[in-house]
């Protein structure tokens, strides 16, 4: 794919602020898709028995979430940028890593242009490896675990959703430009392009 000068690109961007509230509500909704089928399933598992053991080892599990959090953030953005290196003509040389410090938001930047369908295939991948995967292996397993992980990592999703969800709606023709410094991109039709 040829260089294409960001000057000839429409910008799309979606506010961080906006973003966050969007996550909070995806995990209320997400929270509840997926307690009440959990809560119907496993029900019988409870004991008065389990609730006392796990509010027991409860600053354990804490610092140990904590950490696994962290951790689930930064493979977030792996996530991104090795599904983006697949699709990208440079590999992983196209690929960046950083923080938007004042928001407290980690980011993967991938600096050529790529067809949407890589684009949305990328954005949601994290989605679906660290939140819709585990959700479903929680309703199988009973894991407490996995089920506050995945509605989690599905709120964390929410701002590469809402981009998903913008692009989407644009010409499978275009191409788009990950945005260095912003969530959004930049879109080119193909007429810009020639």
């Amino acid at each position: 794919m040829k260089d294409v000068s960001i000057e000839n690109g429409r910008k799309v961007t979606i506010n961080i602020m906006k973003a966050n509230v969007f996550a909070v509500v995806l995990m209320l909704v997400s929270a509840i898709v997926l307690v009440v089928p959990y809560i119907l399933i496993w029900r019988g598992q409870w004991s008065t028995g389990t609730a006392d053991k796990l509010f027991e080892t409860l600053p354990l599990h804490s610092a140990l979430f904590l950490i696994l959090l962290v951790v689930g953030i930064v493979v977030h953005e792996l996530i991104h940028g090795i599904t983006w290196a697949c699709f990208a003509p440079s590999g992983w040389r196209s690929i960046s890593f950083g923080v938007i410090w004042k928001m407290l938001t980690p980011y993967c930047h991938c600096c050529e242009p790529m067809r949407p369908r890589p684009y949305i295939i990328g954005a949601l991948m994290p989605l679906v490896v660290l939140g819709i995967i585990p959700a479903v292996i929680c309703l199988i397993s009973g894991s407490l675990f996995l089920l506050v992980w995945s509605i989690i990592f599905i709120a964390a999703a929410g701002g590469d959703i809402w981009m998903a969800w913008l692009l989407a709606k644009e010409s499978p023709d275009c191409t788009v430009l990950d945005h260095p410094s912003e969530a959004g991109f930049y879109v080119f039709d193909k007429k810009e392009l020639s």
